[in-house]
Order: structure tokens, then sequence, then C-alpha cells
């Protein structure tokens, strides 16, 4: 997949658009009072250089002249001050930059974590995790360096030109041609900076999600002999990048030779009409020295001001990046009714989910039910007829396009999120570990009560894992615990779920995929959770199904039929089918799945 082109879109000019980083970088007034202070006094410093050298030629190097021994003293102090100058200058900004960045960074973690789950669905993980880390980094730090060089030579350049106009006001208005000149050079060559550095981005995301597809997928690509195919995939994403980072380095180098050239223009034209002057007029040999020794200073921080369009282009693409997240990503919506504990009643009224458009099928269409406090309810159907789609509901992981769903009478849509997502714990197919500490996974959210997560790890039938690890629950499981087994991951799930203590669990596909030594020890620990709460399981094992209060079917996103498995296999209708199936096609000894 080539990078998406950039639509133009008129952007604000380049001062409110520099204002508006100022809500993240701009620090303490002290900080940028100090960074400017000594930036000015290291640009005051530059035409002084020549003014010194100007008496040592004009009244020549004669014994006697006390005076003239200052000046390689006045050298050395002016030097001095110039480097303590821009150290500390260089120092304060940087602190700007890092302090700017990591209040950046902050925010757009927390609207990370608070963001509408539709966002995860529009963009791959690897994209916002540079959007965070990487673009906020290299566009915090290619900023502010840009500002600091900006403050710098600016200044610079100012000093420089009001000690021309006082040495010669005639020849100094010749200087004036570059300005125009140089202005329009960096205004075409900005413009298409930014363009390719956008254009860049994109192309970097989809080049780091083939890597993460590859790396998350690394089993099933060595399995098919995908190597090649995927290489070759790589190969044309990297290729269009380099492409890009080609024409960007063109664009950026392209200012340097033209605004020297321009500025070589100025000098030569300045150098001829000093030397008429010098004949003419009576210019001092020190007088043309200093003038011209000026002058060529003058080149330098032109230079690197032409430079500046660079990072200044690529500093704002890459935070402005960060800012469209900030801007774009709307929080989850959310209620303000709070209870400390649910009692666990659930109602569905006429709900509907579409998860396109309303000409789709539904994958729940006018579901109506009602559990109580302390039940347990099962649901069972083929592939995709909803059963997922209907627990995610409760704690708002997907919400109703049409009807309600109520937790103890309040529309779970009135409900503070964080109050409505205690009372649930969930025990899933996919389990997800951090790469923390066992205790810390197990108490996930909470805090670390170190006697309660042995009782939980008892619970969940880990004790003898658990001790034979090097630090026990202080053993670091590493990238989503994978050193852990498939039994031992679920048999986590449950005593994190264990260690939430909330009032109502969902079990989706806990026990699939588990051979029958695991799925037993799983199963002892899951009775151990449902005890006292309501518990909505979705599953296809005839152990688990069986023993609920209440069978759930599920079929097209609607409920087919309900009871207890008795009551069902005695109606003979889809459950009794979906059962008989399972049972035929089980090995002996084994248990059937629907």
């Amino acid at each position: 997949m080539q990078p998406s082109p950039v639509a133009e879109v008129a952007r604000p000019p380049l001062t409110r658009r520099l204002a508006r980083l100022m809500t993240w970088f701009g620090g303490s007034r002290r900080w940028w009072g100090l960074g400017f202070f000594t930036a000015l006094i290291a640009a005051l410093t530059e035409p002084l250089m020549p003014a010194l050298v100007k008496p040592l030629l004009d009244r020549g190097f004669t014994r006697g002249q006390l005076a003239l021994w200052i000046v390689p003293v006045a050298m050395i102090l002016l030097f001095a001050v110039r480097g303590l100058a821009q150290f500390i200058s260089q120092y304060a900004l940087a602190r700007i930059a890092n302090e700017g960045m990591q209040r950046l960074r902050r925010m757009l973690f927390q609207k990370l974590l608070a963001a509408e789950l539709a966002l995860f669905s529009r963009q791959s993980a690897s994209t916002l995790s540079n959007t965070v880390v990487y673009e906020v980094q290299t566009g915090g730090m290619l900023l502010v360096q840009a500002l600091l060089g900006l403050s710098r030579d600016g200044l610079t350049l100012i000093a420089l030109l009001f000690y021309l106009l006082y040495l010669n006001w005639k020849l100094t208005l010749i200087v004036g041609v570059l300005v125009p000149g140089v202005g329009w050079i960096m205004k075409v060559l900005s413009k298409r900076l930014y363009h390719l550095t956008r254009l860049g981005q994109i192309a970097t995301d989809e080049l780091a999600y083939v890597v993460e597809e590859n790396v998350l997928a690394h089993r099933v690509v060595r399995l098919h002999n995908a190597e090649a195919s995927q290489t070759d995939r790589f190969e044309r994403l990297s290729h269009s990048l380099n492409r890009l980072a080609v024409k960007s380095t063109i664009a950026s180098a392209a200012m340097t030779p033209l605004t020297q050239l321009l500025a070589a223009v100025a000098l030569s034209v300045v150098v001829v009409i000093a030397l008429w002057q010098s004949n003419e007029q009576g210019l001092t040999v020190g007088g043309f020295v200093a003038y011209i020794a000026a002058m060529l200073m003058l080149i330098a921080p032109i230079r690197r001001l032409a430079d500046m369009a660079n990072p200044i282009t690529r500093g704002l693409a890459a935070l402005e990046r960060g800012l469209e997240l900030v801007d774009s990503v709307g929080a989850e919506p959310q209620g303000r009714y709070e209870a400390q504990r649910a009692e666990g009643r659930i109602e569905l009224r006429k709900v509907r989910v579409n998860y396109r458009g309303e000409d789709e099928a539904r994958a729940l269409d006018d579901v109506d039910l009602t559990i109580d406090p302390g039940e347990t309810v099962a649901f069972v159907g083929p592939s995709g007829s909803g059963k997922t789609t209907l627990v995610n509901l409760l704690p708002r992981f997907v919400l109703p396009s049409a009807g309600q769903v109520l937790l103890d009478g309040h529309d779970i849509g009135q409900w503070q999120l964080k109050s409505l997502r205690a009372q649930f714990a969930m025990v899933s197919q996919d389990v997800v570990m951090l790469n923390d500490t066992l205790a810390a996974n197990v108490a996930l959210g909470a805090e670390i009560d170190r006697d309660r997560v042995d009782e939980c790890v008892a619970a969940a039938n880990l004790t003898v894992h658990v001790d034979s690890l090097p630090n026990g629950i202080d053993t670091v499981l590493g990238h989503n615990a994978t050193q852990l087994s498939g039994g031992q991951r679920q048999r986590l799930a449950i005593a994190r779920a264990l260690y939430k203590n909330a009032p109502i669990l969902l079990l989706d596909e806990a026990t699939s995929a588990l051979d029958t030594e695991s799925e037993r020890l799983v199963q002892e620990a899951l009775q151990r959770l449902m005890q006292g709460r309501t518990t909505l399981i979705v599953a296809h094992r005839l152990s688990t199904i069986q023993h609920a209060d209440r069978i759930v079917v599920m079929d097209h996103g609607r409920i087919a039929e309900q009871g207890s498995h008795a009551q069902l296999m005695a109606l003979d209708g889809l459950y009794a089918r979906l059962q008989n199936l399972a049972v035929r096609g089980a090995q002996p000894g084994q248990d059937p799945t629907l």
C-alpha cells in the first residue's frame, strides 16, 4: 500500500501555529527570559570582534600605545562572555523543550487512555505510538533548536547590521537586497518541505505497521513460508519512504547554495564600492577591513537562518500531528451516575447494533433480555450470532445503535464510565498481560496487597507455578506473559478477576483452545470465581454451559431460544441440534464442543 496523498488544506499563519504550541512549550517565563537574554548578549558580542580589530589597523602596531594592548585581553574576555552566554541560552531552551515534550506526551497518552474506542479501529498501534513518542520527541527538539538558532542568528544579524550602518550606511543599504530574496526562497521551499514531511509521516507509519504485523504474526509468516512476500512488501514501502526522503533532502539542500549565491553577489558589489570609496573618499584601512569582516560575518547567520526552514517545517509537521490527535480524538461519552457496588440486574430492551450502515446485517437485532442478580447465563449459537457483541455492550466496549442497556435500572449511558466498568470483571480468550510483575498484573489498576495476591493466585490454581518462578509474584512476566502457557495465562486472568472482586463476571470463551488438564484447572478456578456473582458466559464447552441457570441461544443477532439445558433439549430446537452435532463429533472421553 502506497502512502496516501496529503490533501492541501489552508493552514493558519506560521506565527499563529507557533503561538498555539506555547500551551505546552511556554514553560517558565524565567527560562524563556533567560534564554533570550543570554542569546542577545551572545549576539551583541559579534560586532565587537571587527570593532576591536579596527583600532589596531588604523593606529598601527607601534610600541608604546598601551591602549592597543588591551585589545587581546578584551578578545579573550569577549569570547568567554559569548561562550558562557551561548551555553546558558542553549541550556534554558533545552529545559523548555524537554518539559514541553513531557507535557504534550502526557496529554496525548491521557487522550489515548480516554479516547473513543473507534480510534483504535481507525489507526494502528504503531501509528499511535509513533505519534505519541517519536513525532513529539523529534518535533519538539527540532522546533526548539530552530528557535534557539533563530534567536541567536536573528539577533546576531541585527547587531551586525546596526554596526554596518554605523560604519557606512550607504553600503549597508545594499545588504537589504538579500532580505526579500532569502524570504522568497524560504517561503517556496518550506511549503514543499511541509508537504513532503507529511507524506513521509504516512509512509513511515505504513512501514512501521508492516514491521508490527510481522512481529505479531511471526509464527504464521514462517509456517506459510511467507518471508519472501513480506520482504517484498517491506521493500516497496521502504523504497517509497526513501524517495520521499531524497526529495525532502533536495528541497532542503537547495536553500543553502541559493542564499549563499545572493550573499556572494551582495558582498561582491559591496567590496567594489568600498574599494572605490577608499580611493575617492579616504576610507581608512581599519574601517574597510572592519566593514568587510562584519559583512563576511553576516553570511554565516544568513545561511543558518535559511537552513532553519527545514527543522521548523519538520518540527511543526511532527508536532501538529500530535495536536491533530488532541483535536480530533473525542473522549468516550459518559454520564454522571455512580454506584459503589451494583446489585447486578441487567436489562436489554430492543437493543440493536449495526457495525456499519443501517442496510448491513445487524450484529444484534431487537434483543430483549433480563438477567437477575446472581444469575449465571450462558450464551451459545453459531459463529457471528452476536454473543460476544452482547457481552461487550455491558462495559460499553460496543455502543447500541438503538434500544437500551440498563444496569440496576440505570441506562449504562448515564453511568460514569469508571464506576460502570468497576462493576465488571472479564476473562476472555485473548488474555492481555502487561510487561510488569505478576503481582502488578493481578492487581491491575489497584494497590498491590501481597497477601491478597497470594490468595487469588491460589484460588486460580497457580500457586505451584508461581512458587517455581525465580522471584515469585515479583517476577516480571515479559511481553504479554508469553513465557507462560495458555492455561497459565488464563488462570492468571482469573486471578486478576478475583482480585478485582466485581459483582458481574463476563466470561468470553475463557476455556477455548486449552488441553484437558489445563481446562480442568481453569474450570475449577472459574467455579470459585463465579460464586455470588452475576455471570454471563460465552462458551462452546458443554461442561461450562449445562450447569448455567439459563442458556440463551443466539442466531443472526436474535434470541432464538432460552431456558435450562433440560428445557432446551426437550424443545428439540436449534440448541438440541447443536448439542447432538457436538456429541457425535466428540472423541471418546472428550468434552463436546458446540
